[in-house]
């Protein structure tokens, strides 16, 4: 049974993920975590030490335990690709939020997915996307914030 300050302060999180409050949502976790080891609380707090202290290694095996605690909760697959991405292992992030997609309704995990593999087209079309053009311009632009 779920105690009321945990369940509280792990809704408190996820509205402090939501809102990019990374280390708000770190500490709510890590308070949620110590009252109930539950696995959404593990793998939010995976997320949330990824982002602020980019502990990759502890993150990934953390989501990775609590991802193999309940295999059909949607919000699990999503972090644990989420640190994937983050620790730049793109293929396993991609792989483990196709895994995922199956048990998530709300599609939370499809907008991730869509937003992963999307590639803005290039400058110039009539040329390659590898020309030094459209790389480095593209590159110069996107950093500027004009793309």
């Amino acid at each position: 049974m779920k105690s009321k300050e945990a369940e509280e302060l792990h809704d408190k999180g996820l509205e402090a993920l939501e809102r990019d409050h990374d280390y708000l949502a770190r500490t709510c976790f890590e308070r949620a975590a110590t009252l109930e080891k539950t696995p959404e609380n593990l793998s939010c707090l995976a997320l949330c030490l990824a982002k602020t202290r980019r502990e990759y290694a502890d993150a990934i095996g953390m989501a990775r335990e609590a991802l193999a605690a309940d295999q059909t909760n949607p919000l699990l697959h999503l972090n644990l690709g989420k640190v994937y991405w983050l620790a730049g292992e793109k293929e396993k992030a991609l792989q483990t939020l196709r895994n995922g997609i199956q048990y998530d309704s709300g599609n939370r995990i499809s907008r991730e997915l869509a937003h992963c593999g999307r590639r803005k087209s290039p400058l110039f079309p009539s040329l390659k996307r590898s020309h030094p053009l459209n790389k480095y311009l593209g590159l110069l632009l996107s950093r500027l914030g004009l793309r």
